[in-house]
Protein backbone atom coordinates (compact mmCIF):
# COMPACT_ATOMS: atom_id res chain seq x y z
CA UNK A 1 0.00 0.00 0.00
CA UNK A 2 2.36 2.50 -1.14
CA UNK A 3 0.21 4.73 -3.58
CA UNK A 4 -2.62 6.80 -2.84
CA UNK A 5 -5.31 8.86 -4.97
CA UNK A 6 -4.50 11.95 -2.92
CA UNK A 7 -1.23 13.43 -1.44
CA UNK A 8 -2.83 14.64 1.30
CA UNK A 9 -4.41 11.47 2.39
CA UNK A 10 -1.71 10.31 1.94
CA UNK A 11 0.21 12.92 4.21
CA UNK A 12 -2.52 12.20 6.69
CA UNK A 13 -1.99 8.49 6.56
CA UNK A 14 2.08 8.91 7.15
CA UNK A 15 0.85 11.64 10.19
CA UNK A 16 -1.49 8.95 11.83
CA UNK A 17 1.65 5.86 10.95
CA UNK A 18 3.84 8.05 13.39
CA UNK A 19 1.78 7.07 16.30
CA UNK A 20 2.68 4.34 18.87
CA UNK A 21 1.05 1.23 17.91
CA UNK A 22 -0.65 2.61 14.73
CA UNK A 23 0.65 0.69 10.96
CA UNK A 24 -0.06 1.74 7.84
CA UNK A 25 -3.43 0.41 7.58
CA UNK A 26 -5.10 1.54 10.90
CA UNK A 27 -3.81 4.98 9.71
CA UNK A 28 -5.79 4.14 6.69
CA UNK A 29 -9.08 3.03 8.49
CA UNK A 30 -8.37 6.04 10.41
CA UNK A 31 -8.00 8.66 7.91
CA UNK A 32 -11.08 7.51 6.23
CA UNK A 33 -12.92 7.66 9.21
CA UNK A 34 -12.12 10.97 9.77
CA UNK A 35 -13.09 11.49 5.98
CA UNK A 36 -16.78 9.75 6.42
CA UNK A 37 -17.35 12.92 9.79
CA UNK A 38 -18.75 15.94 9.09
CA UNK A 39 -16.19 18.78 8.92
CA UNK A 40 -17.63 20.64 12.43
CA UNK A 41 -16.45 16.95 14.29
CA UNK A 42 -13.19 16.99 12.28
CA UNK A 43 -12.43 20.95 13.15
CA UNK A 44 -13.40 19.93 16.71
CA UNK A 45 -10.78 17.03 16.53
CA UNK A 46 -8.12 19.24 14.90
CA UNK A 47 -8.85 22.09 17.30
CA UNK A 48 -8.24 19.57 20.30
CA UNK A 49 -4.73 18.41 18.63
CA UNK A 50 -3.64 22.13 18.86
CA UNK A 51 -4.47 22.91 22.46
CA UNK A 52 -3.25 19.40 23.46
CA UNK A 53 0.21 20.56 22.16
CA UNK A 54 -0.30 24.38 23.16
CA UNK A 55 -2.23 24.43 26.29
CA UNK A 56 -1.18 21.33 28.31
CA UNK A 57 0.99 21.79 31.42
CA UNK A 58 3.31 19.44 33.58
CA UNK A 59 2.03 20.25 37.52
CA UNK A 60 5.13 21.50 39.56
CA UNK A 61 4.88 19.18 41.92
CA UNK A 62 4.32 16.13 40.65
CA UNK A 63 4.92 15.76 36.85
CA UNK A 64 1.69 14.98 36.09
CA UNK A 65 -0.33 16.46 33.28
CA UNK A 66 -2.33 19.26 33.85
CA UNK A 67 -4.31 22.34 32.89
CA UNK A 68 -3.44 24.22 35.47
CA UNK A 69 -0.07 25.07 37.58
CA UNK A 70 -1.17 22.20 40.08
CA UNK A 71 -2.59 19.28 38.90
CA UNK A 72 -6.02 17.95 39.88
CA UNK A 73 -4.75 15.40 42.19
CA UNK A 74 -2.20 17.41 43.98
CA UNK A 75 -4.86 19.79 44.79
CA UNK A 76 -7.39 17.61 46.02
CA UNK A 77 -8.03 18.15 49.63
CA UNK A 78 -9.57 14.61 50.01
CA UNK A 79 -5.98 12.67 49.06
CA UNK A 80 -3.62 11.92 51.65
CA UNK A 81 -0.33 13.62 51.68
CA UNK A 82 1.22 11.79 53.62
CA UNK A 83 1.45 8.90 50.95
CA UNK A 84 3.59 9.44 47.53
CA UNK A 85 3.42 6.55 45.01
CA UNK A 86 6.70 6.96 42.64
CA UNK A 87 5.71 6.04 39.04
CA UNK A 88 7.44 5.85 35.62
CA UNK A 89 5.56 7.84 33.78
CA UNK A 90 1.60 9.64 33.52
CA UNK A 91 0.35 6.26 32.14
CA UNK A 92 1.36 4.11 35.56
CA UNK A 93 -0.16 6.71 36.78
CA UNK A 94 -3.70 6.73 35.04
CA UNK A 95 -3.21 2.81 35.74
CA UNK A 96 -2.62 3.28 39.73
CA UNK A 97 -5.82 5.87 39.42
CA UNK A 98 -8.28 3.25 37.97
CA UNK A 99 -7.31 0.90 40.67
CA UNK A 100 -9.46 3.12 43.07
CA UNK A 101 -7.35 1.82 45.83
CA UNK A 102 -4.99 4.10 46.11
CA UNK A 103 -5.81 7.88 48.06
CA UNK A 104 -2.04 9.59 48.22
CA UNK A 105 -0.13 11.59 46.09
CA UNK A 106 2.20 10.54 42.70
CA UNK A 107 5.51 11.65 41.46
CA UNK A 108 5.98 10.84 38.12
CA UNK A 109 9.74 10.02 37.15
CA UNK A 110 9.36 10.78 33.70
CA UNK A 111 11.23 7.19 32.63
CA UNK A 112 13.87 4.82 34.43
CA UNK A 113 17.31 4.60 34.59
CA UNK A 114 18.46 2.78 31.06
CA UNK A 115 22.00 3.01 30.12
CA UNK A 116 21.26 1.37 27.01
CA UNK A 117 19.23 4.10 25.71
CA UNK A 118 21.25 6.92 27.48
CA UNK A 119 18.79 7.57 30.36
CA UNK A 120 20.93 8.15 33.56
CA UNK A 121 19.32 9.66 36.90
CA UNK A 122 20.10 13.30 35.81
CA UNK A 123 17.68 12.39 32.95
CA UNK A 124 14.81 11.91 35.76
CA UNK A 125 12.88 14.02 38.06
CA UNK A 126 14.58 12.36 40.88
CA UNK A 127 16.35 15.29 42.29
CA UNK A 128 12.56 16.78 42.46
CA UNK A 129 11.78 13.56 44.45
CA UNK A 130 14.45 14.10 47.23
CA UNK A 131 13.58 17.73 47.52
CA UNK A 132 9.68 17.09 47.77
CA UNK A 133 10.48 14.58 50.23
CA UNK A 134 12.51 17.02 52.54
CA UNK A 135 9.99 19.73 51.98
CA UNK A 136 6.77 17.90 52.74
CA UNK A 137 5.47 15.67 55.45
CA UNK A 138 5.09 12.22 54.10
CA UNK A 139 5.61 9.10 55.84
CA UNK A 140 5.74 6.59 53.38
CA UNK A 141 7.31 6.80 49.82
CA UNK A 142 5.65 3.37 47.62
CA UNK A 143 7.85 2.63 43.85
CA UNK A 144 4.88 1.72 41.75
CA UNK A 145 8.13 0.90 39.12
CA UNK A 146 7.69 -1.78 36.61
CA UNK A 147 8.71 -5.10 37.27
CA UNK A 148 11.99 -5.04 34.96
CA UNK A 149 15.64 -4.65 35.36
CA UNK A 150 15.58 -0.68 34.55
CA UNK A 151 12.25 -0.52 37.47
CA UNK A 152 14.52 -2.26 39.85
CA UNK A 153 17.65 -0.77 39.15
CA UNK A 154 16.13 2.61 39.63
CA UNK A 155 14.38 1.88 42.86
CA UNK A 156 17.74 0.35 44.29
CA UNK A 157 18.98 4.02 42.75
CA UNK A 158 16.01 6.06 44.30
CA UNK A 159 16.18 4.12 47.66
CA UNK A 160 19.68 4.54 48.51
CA UNK A 161 19.36 8.51 47.78
CA UNK A 162 16.48 8.66 49.90
CA UNK A 163 18.48 6.53 52.99
CA UNK A 164 21.04 9.01 52.77
CA UNK A 165 18.48 12.20 53.89
CA UNK A 166 17.91 10.38 57.01
CA UNK A 167 14.47 11.34 57.35
CA UNK A 168 13.08 9.62 60.77
CA UNK A 169 9.85 7.35 60.45
CA UNK A 170 10.07 7.56 56.47
CA UNK A 171 9.41 4.22 55.04
CA UNK A 172 10.02 3.23 51.38
CA UNK A 173 7.71 0.36 50.22
CA UNK A 174 7.39 -1.49 46.86
CA UNK A 175 4.55 -2.66 45.00
CA UNK A 176 3.45 -6.46 45.64
CA UNK A 177 5.14 -9.25 42.61
CA UNK A 178 1.20 -9.63 41.58
CA UNK A 179 2.71 -8.02 38.61
CA UNK A 180 4.64 -10.25 36.66
CA UNK A 181 8.54 -10.10 36.23
CA UNK A 182 9.14 -7.98 33.01
CA UNK A 183 5.54 -6.88 32.78
CA UNK A 184 5.36 -2.85 32.77
CA UNK A 185 2.35 -1.27 34.91
CA UNK A 186 0.32 -0.11 32.29
CA UNK A 187 -0.63 -3.58 30.72
CA UNK A 188 -1.42 -5.27 34.58
CA UNK A 189 -5.29 -5.45 35.25
CA UNK A 190 -6.52 -3.13 37.73
CA UNK A 191 -7.65 -5.77 40.16
CA UNK A 192 -3.83 -7.48 40.46
CA UNK A 193 -2.41 -3.95 40.56
CA UNK A 194 -4.84 -2.66 43.45
CA UNK A 195 -3.86 -5.81 45.47
CA UNK A 196 0.19 -4.66 44.64
CA UNK A 197 -0.51 -2.19 45.81
CA UNK A 198 -2.87 -2.56 48.69
CA UNK A 199 -0.11 -5.37 49.75
CA UNK A 200 2.97 -3.58 49.41
CA UNK A 201 6.12 -4.38 51.42
CA UNK A 202 9.18 -2.60 53.02
CA UNK A 203 11.38 -2.56 50.25
CA UNK A 204 14.04 -3.58 52.54
CA UNK A 205 12.76 -6.92 52.64
CA UNK A 206 13.08 -7.44 49.08
CA UNK A 207 16.56 -6.86 49.13
CA UNK A 208 19.30 -9.68 48.77
CA UNK A 209 21.37 -9.70 52.02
Amino acid sequence: MNSFPSKIFEQAVNEFATLPGIGRRSAVRMVLHLLKQNSADNRRFGETIVRLTQEIRFCKNCNNISDAEICSICADPRRDTSLLCVVEDVRDLLAVENTQQYHGLYHVLGGVISPMDGIGPGNLAIESLLERLKGEVVNEVIMALGATMEGDTTVFYIYRKISQLNLIGLKLSSIARGVSIGDDLEYADEVTLGRSILNRTPYESTLVR
